[in-house]
């Protein structure tokens, strides 16, 4: 006779409650339809592939069976440079982005534009992994739990706007989607890349030109070096100074709407760097790239 579903009981953080219960993905629905009311209600109001890879972990499994392959097939490929003049060949300097610059606006300042300008570089690198402080707003926490998602999912390549970006890899155009709230994507793009055998993952382009609509529909197939965007300007990028948002993700999760998370909490990094891992497996910057 199978054992009932455990309840799971109201705490602040819902994830940690998950992760302790040792249940399968396939348990999500009974555990919500055992859950009450209020608890019901929190699970249902975040990304249910999320819950999925949040108990996957808890068992001990990968959160993303598929992630592996996809880092195994990205160490066997030559991508094509995302920009181009390629930022490896670039002057480049690292723009860590919690004060440790002392005199850098924010990245959504309008004054960062002519303080890179007097950097004597040429491309600025914001970084996979951070945790920044402009993400501890309200609107990045979720029904789950009062934790903010703060630590960064993509690399940053900051330059100047209507720079081309490329196609690093083949693949089709999954969605092109204008995100317009302050401080999103703003012009978005995400393309599929199909792996060896099956299965597929996808790459994240954030904040482009109006251009995007124009080069990109969804569904066309994409050449390696193909003019995919530009980068956008204020406002059409969300907001920001001009740069590319550049992302890997092995699993869209429930997102489906043109639109994917780019920052991830703290306490579930080992879940968030399997769905997207570090971008620089396909751009493959210099490691001094990242440090000035």
């Amino acid at each position: 006779m199978s054992q009932p579903t455990p309840v799971l009981l109201p705490e602040a953080d819902l994830y940690a409650a998950l992760r302790r219960l040792g249940l399968g993905p396939k348990e999500l629905p009974a555990l919500i339809a055992a859950a009450a009311p209020e608890t019901a209600a929190r699970l249902r109001a975040v990304d249910q592939g999320l819950l999925r890879a949040v108990l996957r972990a808890g068992t001990g499994e990968k959160p993303v069976p598929g992630a592996d392959r996809v880092i195994a097939h990205l160490a066997q490929t030559s991508p094509v440079p995302v920009l181009d003049p390629d930022p490896r060949s670039m002057r480049t300097m690292a723009l860590p982005s919690n004060g440790e610059i002392a005199d850098m606006p924010s990245f959504s300042d309008p004054r960062f534009d002519d303080w890179f300008a007097t950097q004597g570089v040429e491309c600025g690198i914001g970084l996979y992994g951070e945790d920044r402080h402009v993400y501890r707003a309200a609107h990045f926490a979720d029904a789950m739990s009062g934790e903010r998602r703060t630590l960064h999912l993509g690399i940053d390549l900051f330059a100047p706007a209507g720079l081309a970006v490329h196609a690093p890899l083949p693949g089709r155009v999954h969605s092109v989607c204008y995100n317009a709230d302050p401080l999103d994507y703003g012009h978005t793009l995400i393309l599929a890349h199909d792996l060896p055998g099956g299965g597929a993952f996808y790459t994240l382009y954030g904040h482009l030109g109006a251009s995007l609509p124009d080069l990109c529909r969804a569904g066309d197939a994409v050449a390696p070096g193909q003019v995919i965007a530009h980068l956008g300007d204020w406002p059409e990028n969300g907001g920001w100074a001009p740069h590319l948002h550049f992302q890997i993700i092995t699993d869209l999760l429930d997102q489906h709407s043109g639109n994917f998370f780019g920052v991830g909490h703290r306490s579930l990094w080992d879940i968030w760097s399997a769905i997207s891992p570090d971008p620089n497996l396909i751009l493959r910057l210099g490691a001094h790239q990242f440090h000035n």
